[in-house]
C-alpha cells in the first residue's frame, strides 16, 4: 500500500522535523567528544529519508530545519540566527543547497518508482481483465472483474450492471452488503460520473477521464459513512449499455489519474466483450437460419423429386390396371401390383426417414429400451429386406453367446435397414454384403461391410449430414441422403457412436457401437 495513504498530509512534515531533530542530537553528542569536520553533512541522511518516504515537500522542510538548527545550536554566536565567520556562511549555504538538491533528486526517484509501480499495476490489472472477458461465460467473467477491481482499488464495493446491453446480462457485484446498497442507489442517481478524456491521436497521447459531479434536483438521502460514490458509464455517449459503480472505502485517498485511466480502459473492455457476445449470438442465429434455409431447400428438393418419382410409378401402374379396354394377363397385372407395392414401400421408407430426422432435429427422440436378442433382430431385418438384397449375397455373422443388449428394437431396426439399403445402393450386383456383430470391452459392435467402390475421401467428413450424397465418377448416387443422417441420430440417442471407413480389400464399412449395459440375471428375450 502507498505510504501516503497511511499518513495525513502534514504527517510527512512532522516526521521530517523529528528526523532532523534526531540528527541534531547525534551531532551534539559527537561534538562533546571533539570537533569533527563537515559533521553537518549528517543532516543529508534526514533529508534523504524524508524525500524517499514523503516526497520533495518534507525533504525541503528537513533541509531548512537543518540549516536553522545547525546555525542556532552549533555556530558562534550560539542560539542566534547569525554567523560571525564568513566561511561559516558558505558551509551553511552549501548545506542548504545540497540538502534541497539531494531531497529533490531523491523525491523525483521516489515519484518515478511509484509511477512505475502504478503503471505496472495498471497494465497487469488491464491484462487480467482482458483475459477474464475473453471467457465464454460473460456473467462469470464480470463477477471476477468486479472482485478484482474491488481488491486492486481498495473499494468497499463494486457493481457492474449491464441491463442496457443486448442481450441483457445479469449484474455482477462484489463487496459488503451495506456498501452494495449504496452502489445500487448510485446506479439510479449517480453522484459522480467519469467522462472519457481526449482520445489519442497518431502524434499525441490520450488524456485521462474527467469526473463530473451530478447534482440531483432534490437533496439526496444520507449515504452513510462509506465515502464518495463513483459511476463509470459503459458504452458510447450515444448509447449507454451499462455502468460500473464504485463505493470508496473510508480512509482511502482519492482516485488518481492512473486509476481513472484504468477504470476507463476496463469499461471499454467490458463494452467490447458485450459487443463480441452480441455479434457471436447474431452469428449463431444467422448460422441457424442459414442451415434451416438449406434444410428447407433440401427438403423441398427431396419432396419435389424423390417423392414424385415413386408417386408417378404408382399412378402409372394403378392407371394401367384400371384400363378396361386392355386385356392384361395375370402376369402383367402381377407386375403392376408388385411395382405399386415396391414404390409404396419406397415412399414409406422416405417418409419414415423424414419423420425420424424431424424428431432428431427437435431433440424429442427418446428410445424405449428393452433387453433384446441382437441376433434375432438382425435376422428379422435381413428377412424383411430379402427382396431388396435379392441381387446380392447377404451374410450374417453374429458372435456366439451374444448377450442381450439394451436397445430400442424399432430404432435399431431402422439403423440396420438404412445401412443395408445404403450398401445395396452402392455395391455392384452379385457382390457380398456382410453384417457382423461382436462384443468387445463392454460394447457391442455391429458392422455392415460391402464390396462396392468405397467412399471418396472428401466425402467422409460429411457422410452423416442430412441430404448429403457421396458421388464419384463410377457411381451415381441415388436417394435423398437421409438414411445415414437418421442412423447417426438414432445411434447417438442410444449413447453409441457410428463411423464409416474404407476397407483395405475394397468397399466400405460402417460400424455401429452400442453400450452393452449390465444384463439382468434372467433376461427374457423380448420381441416388439
Amino acid at each position: 500500500m502507498n505510504t501516503s495513504w497511511r499518513f495525513p498530509r502534514w504527517g510527512g512534515y512532522a516526521v521530517a522535523l523529528v528526523l532532523t531533530t534526531a540528527v541534531t542530537g547525534v551531532i551534539a553528542l559527537t561534538r562533546l567528544r571533539g570537533e569533527v569536520a563537515n559533521i553537518s553533512m549528517l543532516y543529508l541522511l534526514a533529508v534523504l529519508a524524508s524525500a524517499v518516504m514523503f516526497g520533495s515537500g518534507p525533504a525541503i522542510m528537513a533541509a531548512c530545519a537543518a540549516f536553522v538548527e545547525f546555525n542556532v545550536l552549533f555556530l558562534e554566536p550560539r542560539y542566534r540566527l547569525t554567523v560571525s565567520e564568513p566561511g561559516e556562511w558558505v558551509a551553511l549555504v552549501l548545506l542548504l543547497v545540497t540538502g534541497v538538491i539531494t531531497g529533490q533528486l531523491a523525491a523525483a526517484i521516489r515519484n518515478r518508482a511509484q509511477e512505475a509501480e502504478r503503471r505496472e499495476r495498471e497494465a497487469i490489472v488491464l491484462y487480467d481483465v482482458v483475459r477474464l472477458m475473453a471467457g465464454a461465460d460473460l456473467s462469470h467473467a464480470l463477477a471476477a472483474v468486479a472482485e478484482r477491481l474491488r481488491i486492486e482499488l481498495g473499494m468497499a464495493a463494486v457493481l457492474i450492471d449491464m441491463s442496457g446491453s443486448s442481450p441483457a446480462i445479469a449484474r455482477a457485484e462484489a463487496g459488503a452488503s451495506d456498501a452494495l446498497e449504496l452502489a445500487r442507489a448510485a446506479q439510479r442517481a449517480p453522484a459522480r460520473l467519469l467522462r472519457e478524456g481526449a482520445p489519442p491521436t497518431a502524434q499525441q497521447r490520450g488524456s485521462a477521464g474527467r469526473w463530473i459531479k451530478v447534482v440531483p434536483p432534490h437533496a439526496p438521502a444520507e449515504r452513510g459513512r462509506r465515502g464518495p460514490l463513483h459511476t463509470v458509464p459503459i458504452g458510447s455517449e450515444e448509447q449507454q449499455i451499462g455502468s460500473l459503480v464504485l463505493v470508496q472505502a473510508g480512509g482511502r485517498s482519492p482516485l488518481t489519474p492512473a486509476d481513472d485511466r484504468l477504470l476507463s480502459a476496463v469499461a471499454n473492455q467490458i463494452r467490447l466483450a458485450v459487443e463480441r457476445e452480441r455479434l457471436r449470438e447474431e452469428a449463431t442465429e444467422a448460422e441457424v437460419l442459414r442451415r434451416t434455409d438449406e434444410l428447407k431447400s433440401a427438403l423441398l428438393s427431396a419432396v419435389s423429386h424423390d417423392l414424385r418419382t415413386p408417386l408417378s410409378s404408382i399412378i402409372a401402374s394403378a392407371g394401367s390396371l384400371l384400363q378396361e379396354d386392355v386385356a392384361w394377363t395375370k402376369e402383367e397385372r402381377g407386375e403392376f401390383a408388385k411395382a405399386i407395392e415396391e414404390e409404396a414401400q419406397r415412399l414409406n421408407r422416405l417418409v419414415g426417414n423424414l419423420l425420424d430426422l424431424s424428431r432428431i432435429e427437435a431433440g424429442s427422440l427418446r428410445p424405449e429400451k428393452g433387453w433384446y436378442d441382437l441376433g434375432a433382430l438382425i435376422d428379422d431385418v435381413a428377412g424383411r429386406l430379402r427382396p431388396l438384397t435379392a441381387r446380392h449375397t447377404l451374410r450374417v455373422d453374429v458372435a456366439e453367446e451374444m448377450p442381450p443388449v439394451l436397445l430400442d428394437y424399432v430404432e435399431i431396426d431402422d439403423v440396420l435397414s438404412n445401412l443395408i439399403e445404403n450398401a445395396v445402393k452402392y455395391a455392384p450386383a452379385g457382390t457380398e454384403i456382410v453384417v457382423r456383430a461382436t462384443v468387445s470391452g463392454g460394447e457391442v459392435n455391429i458392422e455392415v461391410a460391402d464390396r462396392g467402390p468405397g467412399i471418396p475421401e472428401q466425402a467422409l467428413p460429411h457422410l452423416f449430414q442430412p441430404f448429403y450424397r457421396a458421388q464419384d465418377g463410377a457411381v451415381q448416387a441415388k436417394g435423398t441422403g437421409l438414411g445415414l443422417a437418421v442412423a447417426e441420430g438414432l445411434v447417438r440417442a442410444h449413447g453409441g457412436r457410428i463411423r464409416a471407413e474404407n476397407r483395405a480389400e475394397g468397399g466400405a464399412r460402417f460400424v455401429v457401437t452400442l453400450p452393452l449395459g449390465e444384463a439382468p440375471v434372467a433376461a427374457s428375450e423380448q420381441r416388439p
